[in-house]
């Protein structure tokens, strides 16, 4: 069940939703300096790797299913929860860098701003007493931090709405692809209707969620909302990312069987 061909995907996944959670650490090092503008830039070059990831991840995914289907795998069901358990361990993982990402990304924004340019910034960064003092900004995730997430309300809305996001987009490629190994005479249709699970997903994070991230942002900048309510805001997106993952499993078959019963009706 197991095997090499199974690890590269899990690597990748990890990798996606890693990048994915820590672009809200340049995000908020980019409220603390008040350069948001410049963080959105830089957490662009996050989404770059992401994109490239998932590029790279998609054919590994699809001889998985070449395989199923010629009744050479027969855990195939299984090896796609293991994927979605990647990106369990990928979102935590980001959640155990995140306090250092947001000190490494104030600096990062800073720099941007003084280089002028991504080449100039990274030169900048790469000089051996840049390298030294990056062991400065090392900081683990305390219990303190866990504290202050629940302390003056948490956002539930918001994190239910994450929560399903997450969840949608974490098995939306992988339930097509199962569906088209249920459904083999439409397996072309199945694997194709990845936007039917992802456009919902799509739907809620553009109207419901960045939105209302994007106005939380501007109120701290004006002063409205302290930087610590940021701080407790994004820690608690990232927490509702990883219970999306978890989520996730629950919708993998049944999503599944929705697009076998709507390529059916075509």
């Amino acid at each position: 069940m197991f095997s090499l061909s199974l690890a590269l995907p899990m690597i990748f996944t990890m990798l996606i939703h890693a990048t994915d959670s820590l672009s809200y650490a340049l995000r908020l090092g980019g409220l603390r300096t008040r350069r948001i503008a410049l963080a959105i830039s830089l957490a662009g070059i996050l989404l770059l790797v992401s994109r490239t990831s998932n590029m790279a991840q998609g054919p590994m995914i699809g001889s998985l299913v070449d395989s199923a289907t010629r009744g050479a795998n027969l855990h195939f069901a299984a090896q796609l929860h293991w994927l979605m358990g990647a990106a369990t361990v990928g979102t935590a993982l980001a959640i155990l860098c995140f306090p250092t990402m947001v000190k490494l990304s104030s600096r990062m924004v800073v720099h941007f701003e003084a280089a002028g340019s991504i080449p100039g910034m990274v030169r900048q960064l790469l000089k051996r007493s840049k390298l030294r003092n990056a062991t400065y900004y090392i900081t683990p995730p305390s219990w303190e931090m866990a504290k202050r997430l629940v302390q003056h309300g948490m956002p539930r809305r918001l994190m239910l709405l994450n929560v399903a996001v997450t969840a949608i987009y974490t098995t939306g490629v992988l339930s097509s692809l199962y569906a088209a190994y249920l459904y083999p005479d439409q397996a072309v249709a199945a694997s194709q209707s990845t936007g039917l699970i992802n456009g919902m997903a799509t739907i809620l994070l553009t109207i419901l969620v960045d939105p209302r991230i994007s106005l939380l942002s501007d109120r701290s900048l004006r002063g409205e909302i302290r930087l610590n309510r940021m701080n407790q805001i994004y820690g608690c997106m990232l927490i509702s990312r990883l219970f999306g993952t978890l989520v996730a499993q629950l919708l993998l078959i049944p999503l599944a069987y929705w697009i076998g019963w709507i390529v059916s009706m075509m």
